[in-house]
């Protein structure tokens, strides 16, 4: 039997009292790649916030539990500390704090041991040179000044090294011109095995190229209102939403 990573039932959330989720269900066992599209403005983004705690966000009704515990009253560390990570639509930049010590001090609070220097060094110049990354921007301010690109593959970066058991992706492959994409994908794969998860927003889906997506969800109006393989990607890229929209009118 699959062992249940992230279970949420009856999601009612939203920010300053406007409710943006309406009910939502989702379930996702470990091992598994979860992909969720929809239109701009359904939720998605709002979901990967409240998923990771994000203080603006408010959940007014049902359940959200990871690795069968009740997560709705921890705080956003608390969750990755347990396992959670959330890559960015649009990275923040952290002036004063450098790549490497961004790092290696997350890396520390989650697993509570202090990661020795010259092991983590080697093992963080490897993997930014997989991801072909310049070495010398793990001196650099975590984000400050760099390119789009550089910002999305620093995420790809945090997220082989803090190796967390859900990888929350909202939009990495946004703005990533066809080269970035494939490092990213590339990035993804290499993380991804039987021990952890991937739960997936995108509106490219060539950064799952490398990846064997197990569910696809579509999310509109707060609600997952359609789920199934890989091949409704392919139908969603050939259709669009608009047959889905009709139908769910039509159901009303």
């Amino acid at each position: 039997m699959a062992e249940k990573l992230l279970e949420i039932k009856d999601l009612h959330a939203g920010v300053e009292d406007k409710e943006i989720l309406k009910g939502l269900n989702l379930s996702v066992n470990k091992g598994e790649v979860h992909v969720i599209l929809g239109p701009n403005g359904s939720g998605k983004s709002t979901l990967m916030n409240i998923i990771m705690g994000h203080p603006k966000y408010q959940v007014t009704g049902g359940t959200m539990m990871f690795e069968g515990e009740d997560m709705s009253s921890l705080k956003t560390f608390e969750r990755a500390r347990k396992g959670l990570f959330l890559s960015f639509q649009t990275p923040e930049e952290i002036p004063g704090i450098t790549v490497e010590n961004m790092i290696r001090t997350s890396k520390q609070a989650i697993t509570g041991e202090k990661a020795k220097l010259v092991p983590f060094r080697k093992e963080l110049r490897a993997t930014m040179k997989e991801l072909k990354m310049n070495p010398e921007y793990a001196q650099r301010y975590m984000n400050v000044g760099f390119s789009g690109g550089e910002k999305k593959r620093n995420e790809i970066l945090q997220l082989l090294m803090l190796q967390p058991k859900l990888a929350l992706l909202d939009e990495t492959d946004s703005g990533l011109d066809v080269d970035a994409v494939q490092i990213v994908s590339e990035g993804v794969a290499k993380f991804h095995n039987a021990e952890n998860s991937c739960l997936i927003i995108t509106h490219n889906t060539r950064i799952l190229e490398h990846l064997k997506v197990d569910k696809v969800h579509v999310l509109m109006n707060g609600q997952i209102v359609e789920e199934g393989g890989p091949e409704l990607i392919e139908d969603i890229n050939s259709r669009g939403f608009t047959h889905i929209r009709e139908e769910q009118n039509a159901a009303k």
